[in-house]
């Protein structure tokens, strides 16, 4: 699970997350430079997901690999960090057997209560190396029906946040209602990806 700091300066998020005031952890860290560190063994739990849930994984803190991503939110994620992200994600990918679709964003499990990476996180790039899902549109369908089976839990007054959440990551800057194009690629998603 990808995460956004939402802190100037990695080194403080990195201490944050190692303070056991602060109630939260994560696997890894990755700095602006490409720096990365790691926090927790990939085997144990940190507690970097929240109330949440990713198709039928409920309890997403015991079955992911979190990794926070140094950044406010409002910048770009600078090439050596996507760089020693893609890295990073490749070898987890490997030991762990985990496929593309299942790498997701914090926003993606947490619908209206978090929004990392964000709108300005490079989820194509990623996608083209193999690291993320490529959303393909198919034959467009009802959108929520498709959006669970992809892996999306929420109740029906969620539809905004959901449909935030889903164009941020794969269709940043499209806004109005719901439209013909959202309902294809959700579709192509849930096609590929059944939710686990």
């Amino acid at each position: 699970m990808l995460h956004y700091t939402a802190m100037e300066c990695a080194e403080a998020a990195r201490d944050w997350l190692c303070d056991p005031a602060s109630n939260v952890s994560a696997h890894y860290v990755l700095g602006r430079h490409g720096t990365c560190w790691q926090l927790v063994r990939e085997d144990m739990r940190a507690w970097h997901a929240g109330l949440g849930a990713w198709g039928s994984v409920e309890e997403v803190n015991s079955r992911s690999i979190g990794i926070e991503i140094a950044n406010t939110g409002f910048e770009p994620f600078p090439e050596p960090q996507m760089a020693a992200l893609e890295t990073l994600l490749a070898g987890i990918l490997a030991r762990w057997g985990i496929p593309p679709d299942r790498v997701i964003g914090h926003s993606d499990m947490a619908l209206g209560r978090k929004i990392d990476p964000g709108p300005r996180f490079d989820w194509a790039r990623l996608a083209r190396r193999g690291l993320a899902i490529r959303p393909q549109a198919a034959a467009p369908g009802d959108f929520h029906a498709d959006a669970r089976r992809f892996g999306y839990v929420f109740t029906e007054d969620q539809h905004p946040a959901l449909l935030t959440a889903f164009r941020a990551r794969f269709r940043p800057g499209a806004d109005g209602p719901l439209d013909t194009a959202d309902r294809a690629i959700m579709a192509g998603l849930a096609a590929r990806s059944p939710a686990v």
